[in-house]
Formats: structure tokens, sequence, C-alpha cells
């Protein structure tokens, strides 16, 4: 039994699976993932987990080199932009508007769903390389 890290046996392949340049998605709950794009869900319910929960636990384990978010993010939760830009600094970004991210999304790999009802915690993270 695996005792640490991201416990969730198909998100654990799934990020172990990314390759350079690679996308996948943290979304909220009611976040549209088109078809063809797996899901991860892990929404139990309103809040849970937490947007910020899961995109801690990814970045434990998975290396990001360029991020893209929802414009409208800076004006509806600036306080989750805040947190999003704390913990990938230096790591570059796009800001597009939030239906363009919703069409990015059908290029992804896979697509997580958390239980997070603020607006706008939708981020499409471009997986680097450790060295």
């Amino acid at each position: 039994m695996k005792k640490r890290g991201i416990l969730n046996a198909q998100l654990s392949g799934l990020i172990a699976a990314l390759g350079h340049m690679d996308t996948f998605m943290i979304g909220d709950a009611g976040m549209p993932i088109p078809k063809g794009v797996p899901i991860v869900d892990l929404a139990l319910c309103a809040g849970v987990p937490t947007f910020a929960q899961t995109l801690d636990a990814v970045l434990d384990e998975a290396q990001v080199e360029h991020y893209t978010i929802a414009e409208e993010i800076a004006e509806k939760n600036p306080e989750l932009l805040a947190y999003i830009e704390e913990k990938l600094p230096g790591v570059s970004c796009d800001r597009i508007p939030h239906t363009e991210l919703k069409a990015m999304s059908a290029n992804c790999r896979f697509a997580i769903r958390t239980g997070e009802f603020s607006p706008y915690p939708n981020i499409i993270l471009r997986a680097g390389v450790v060295f």
C-alpha cells in the first residue's frame, strides 16, 4: 500500500504517465469536461476537496513549466489567484477568457474535478521536465 503522496490510483498513474509538454486540468465541481478527456472525479461534496488542496497534492508530484488560467479570476477570485501565483513562482502563465480555457481543455490528457465552489478555480497545467 502506498503511504504518502497521491493515494488515488487513477490520478497517481495519470501523473506518472505525463510527458514533457503534456497538459492536464484541475477544475471546479461544475467545469464542463469535453467528451473523450478522462476525468478523475475527486469531488465528494461542496468544498471537498478544495482546489488548493488538490493543486498542492499535484504540485508535490508533477513538474510544471507553464499554466493557463481564466483572466476573470483576477476580478472574481483574487485570493485564489494570489494562492496560485504563490505556489507557482517563476512559472510562465497565460490568462485567457474562460470560454477559451474551456475550449482548450479538450486537448488535455486528463482533468481533475474537485469539490471547489468558488469562481474560476480552473487551471490547465503543462508538464515540465525535472532536469
